[in-house]
């Protein structure tokens, strides 16, 4: 159920599955070794992939989330792990250009670091206390001021792309003062070569996305401009931007990126079924009813939670004025695509049976990764919760 494309769009997914072949090929090395597949970003940002989700103004190609979604998931059904992580510096610069709430020479200046040299970014909100960020509560990551600007100090978790990234958004507590009197939060963006931040690699031995690099990130009196400091906002008010937008841009986008994962699972064990030949049957097992309606138990939910996702995605696009509607079609897609994809990773291993148990096959590793998509909010309840709400509501 693949849609019919236009010219642009299928250049987009063109080149995502060319760099999903290439990404498939060497993912299974670095999660064996450890190891960050930095050669991945290398492709993304030589082959042009990173200019697409950069607004035209800064040398981009202005795509939007609809287009995101289609090559997302083809990107991840090549290498999940690379996939979800670059899709954090897509839905920033995806959220960043719809609410324009960053300075614009500083928004500016980021762009055209990703279209001219490669440059990443990430958000750094995840803390050990804390825990995750969409269920509330202030960082524990302080901002001081000092002259020219502030000290950054802290400990974030699950940090994607850290070895690579050229820029962190570090969400912080700020002190109180006469513009906020309870003291307030925002995001400083630190630059990677900043003293006094620190890498620690506590995720290549974790039991998904091994390779997407989400490092812990130390900060330790690091130095950050005022005019780096952005989107400060009173404890208590409301975000600086509509989070409508925000959630949309990352439940959708990441959504795509497991759905592929699901995909590929599908997709491999197909293939296996119909190399598969047992010497007392004498045909591929892909002729027994059984292995066709596991097939099919595989196939379905993910045909469903792709249409409703592109269906959201597109109603996104075509109608801005309706977007603040969407909130629970986007939960509702972003939890059938992470479910689905579960769903489909299972079923594959019963298909493939002992083999794919083994890493002669993918499917061990689609298996592991597609329990991430889980833990990205909205998660399962909340995304529910969310549902229902909208249905009690009329």
């Amino acid at each position: 159920m693949e849609p019919i494309l236009s010219p642009r769009r299928q250049r987009l997914v063109t080149q995502a599955d060319e760099l999903a072949a290439r990404f498939a090929q060497r993912v299974d090395a670095h999660e064996r070794a450890g190891t960050f597949p930095r050669e991945n970003y290398v492709d993304l940002h030589e082959t042009g992939y990173l200019r697409w989700f950069v607004p035209p103004a800064y040398g981009g190609e202005g795509a939007d989330l609809y287009e995101i979604v289609l090559a997302q998931e083809h990107l991840a059904r090549g290498d999940g792990a690379t996939a979800m992580a670059l899709d954090m510096t897509i839905h920033l610069i995806g959220r960043l250009t719809t609410t324009a709430s960053w300075p614009q020479s500083v928004f500016a200046e980021v762009c055209r670091s990703i279209v001219a040299e490669g440059a990443l970014i990430n958000a750094a909100a995840t803390e050990p206390e804390m825990g995750s960020p969409a269920r509330g509560g202030l960082p524990a990551t302080t901002a001081t001021p000092t002259a020219g600007g502030w000290l950054i100090n802290g400990h974030k978790l699950f940090v994607s792309m850290a070895p690579v990234l050229r820029y962190f958004l570090v969400s912080v507590a700020l002190p109180p003062g006469p513009d906020m009197p309870e003291g307030g939060k925002a995001n400083a963006i630190v630059q990677a070569d900043a003293a006094g931040l620190r890498l620690e690699d506590t995720w290549s031995d974790a039991l998904s996305l091994r390779t997407s690099g989400s490092f812990d990130v130390i900060l330790d009196n690091v130095f950050v401009s005022d005019d780096w400091l952005v989107e400060r906002q009173p404890v208590g008010s409301p975000p600086p931007f509509d989070p409508t937008v925000q959630m949309a841009w990352f439940a959708l986008s990441l959504a795509a990126v497991y759905l592929g994962i699901g995909q590929a699972a599908c997709d491999t064990a197909c293939a296996y079924a119909r190399e598969r030949v047992p010497s007392a049957l004498g045909k591929p097992i892909a002729t027994l009813p059984g292995i066709q309606r596991r097939i099919g138990e595989i196939q379905v939910p993910l045909m469903a939670a792709r249409a409703l996702l592109h269906q959201t995605a597109r109603a996104w696009v075509d109608d801005p004025d309706g977007r603040g509607a969407l909130a629970s079609q986007v939960a509702a897609a972003k939890y059938l695509c992470t479910n689905a994809a579960v769903e489909a990773t299972d079923h594959a291993l019963r298909v493939a049976g002992g083999f794919g148990l083994t890493r002669k096959l993918p499917l061990e590793r689609f298996y592991r990764d597609a329990r991430a998509g889980l833990t990205h909010p909205p998660q399962d309840d909340m995304a529910l919760e969310l549902v229902g709400r909208t249905a009690l509501d009329g």
